[in-house]
């Protein structure tokens, strides 16, 4: 069973306000998308790897955003991530967005990645060895 890994930290910015004077929510996009490289180098399973290996990368299908409670410039965040689904041909994750000081969860993020062929343009199945990896990664979330 795996856990959950920081995958990256971040400061919000006055630019990133509205008018409401909280991070907008076009912002929170930019970190969870950057989290959500380094959650395949976390797992060991670069995307350099998968092309040099397999001739084959991932591509999001569907992701996400639910907003719990509001950020302002000044604060800095965590995110955290794991694997929550293993598939044929795609893969679930799971992101946290934390306040790293106060520990409060403001944001989560559901995402599921496709195992994509750039020559043929189509999805294709995952091979054996990293479905190896990304089972050995799960974890069970409420």
């Amino acid at each position: 069973m795996g856990e959950f890994q920081e995958l990256l930290r971040g400061v919000v910015h006055p630019w990133h306000h509205d008018h409401f004077g909280h991070m907008n929510v076009r912002h929170y996009a930019p970190f969870f998308d950057d989290a959500s490289y380094h959650l395949w180098t976390v797992l060991d399973i670069s995307y350099r790897d998968m092309m040099e290996a397999h001739g084959i990368h991932c591509v999001t299908a569907q992701a996400t955003t639910n907003f719990i409670r509001e950020l302002s410039a000044g604060d800095l965040i965590r995110i955290d991530g794991a694997v929550t689904r293993v598939g044929s041909k795609s893969v679930s994750f799971h992101l946290r967005m934390f306040n790293a000081d106060t520990g409060l969860l403001h944001a989560t993020y559901d995402m599921v990645e496709v195992f994509f062929d750039p020559e043929s343009r189509r999805s294709t199945f995952m091979p054996p060895e990293i479905r190896a990896e990304l089972e050995d990664a799960l974890v069970e979330i409420d």
